[in-house]
């Protein structure tokens, strides 16, 4: 059914809301031949920012190949390789011929071989060292610059789950990193070809880890952040496609569900979908607070697993969050959360930061990554009187 509140895929032309800055900066880092990372939560908008861009480019003109691969599911070095050279030869392949062709000759003297239609490594891929051949990798990484060198057009790279790597071995992860670095400075810039990675991940504290704390892209490659999207254009978003089936709602009540929902245009998009379901015409308070009620029912299982994951300092600390504190290591949130040191609060910070359940802004003030997350432990998990009955979490 066609339906305005799009929540399951990512989204291009008439249902792509916003960001229009923000494909603009993406389209012109693209056309000077850098290299594009994107950390923002799960189901922000990362895709959609980057296939608007593509869509955009290519109605202008621009001729381009594009290979894309998702390293959600990576947990070895062979596993990434397989991943990422089956999209990159799929994107310029279109028959077995084809890619039999580029991995005899674009991959020879490497471990990969195409048999019986499948794109594979050979059995002695690991090197004397325990590590997978470095040449294996060097190779694959500079196959979309050979291939858009080849045929003197542009390869763009885009692979999804970045952060993934980070569950290899240090040695894997950081052998992958270098000889990505000794790509992209290998990379002529001055070519009449092209090719650009993009880097995306929904980890944001991981990729921070990665592009921020350790740098190990410095200068290489360019972060594109991504803005809250303007809440007139979510409003007119929302109150158009509740028009389209002949229902209306108050531009307040949209209003408190972009603000409950700190603009997350997925959440809004399923939120928006469920409240459509629930009336025929006038979309009243009770309407939108069954709406909630269901959306929380649907992801209550995976935040109750979250919360159960929670040490109690873990917790305390997001409820001092809740409340408003900024100040963790101060002697009186210490003493009023039960944290009992500055240097156990740092230990509870850097847990809750690897969970991906808070992170901190450019103020370095905390922020809970999930706002329907948030929403639920506030209002749900911890509840009035909490601290005066019990003393502590």
């Amino acid at each position: 059914m066609d339906t305005p509140f799009i929540y399951d895929r990512f989204v291009t032309g008439k249902n792509f809301i916003g960001r229009k800055i923000e494909c603009t900066a993406l389209m012109n880092l693209l056309q000077n031949k850098e290299n594009i990372c994107m950390y923002e939560p799960p189901m922000t908008g990362k895709m959609s920012v980057i296939q608007q861009t593509l869509f955009n480019m290519r109605l202008s003109g621009k001729q381009y190949t594009v290979a894309e691969s998702d390293l959600f599911n990576v947990r070895s070095v062979s596993s990434f390789l397989l991943k990422l050279g089956s999209s990159l030869i799929r994107a310029q392949a279109s028959t077995p011929l084809e890619y039999e062709n580029i991995v005899g000759t674009m991959l020879d003297g490497t471990h990969f071989v195409f048999d019986q239609e499948r794109f594979s490594l050979r059995d002695e891929v690991l090197s004397l060292n325990g590590l997978p051949d470095e040449n294996d990798i060097r190779q694959l990484l500079s196959l979309p610059g050979r291939l858009a060198e080849q045929e003197g057009g542009t390869f763009f790279v885009v692979i999804g789950e970045f952060q993934s790597l980070l569950s290899l071995e240090e040695t894997e992860y950081e052998m992958i990193f270098r000889l990505m670095r000794e790509t992209f400075a290998g990379t002529d810039r001055n070519a009449k070809w092209q090719v650009s990675f993009l880097l995306s991940g929904s980890k944001v504290n991981a990729m921070k880890f990665i592009f921020e704390e350790r740098k190990y892209f410095y200068r290489q490659v360019e972060h594109l952040p991504l803005n809250e999207i303007d809440h007139k254009e979510i409003l007119d978003h929302i109150v158009r496609g509740f028009l389209t089936g002949g229902k209306v709602i108050e531009n307040d009540l949209v209003l408190g569900a972009i603000k409950l929902f700190r603009g997350n245009i997925w959440y809004l998009n399923h939120f928006c979908s469920i409240c459509d379901s629930l009336s025929k015409g006038y979309m009243n308070e009770g309407i939108l607070m069954d709406a909630l009620g269901i959306l929380i029912s649907i992801h209550r299982h995976r935040f109750m697993s979250t919360a159960d994951d929670l040490t109690t300092h873990q917790l305390s600390l997001i409820r001092a969050i809740l409340d408003g504190e900024t100040r963790f290591s101060s002697t009186e949130v210490i003493e009023k959360y039960g944290l009992n040191s500055s240097a156990n609060v740092r230990r509870v910070k850097d847990a809750l930061k690897k969970k991906e359940i808070i992170t901190f802004n450019e103020k370095e003030e905390p922020v809970i990554i999930d706002p329907l997350f948030r929403y639920w432990i506030e209002k749900q998990y911890f509840f009035p009187g909490f601290y005066k009955d019990s003393g502590t979490v």
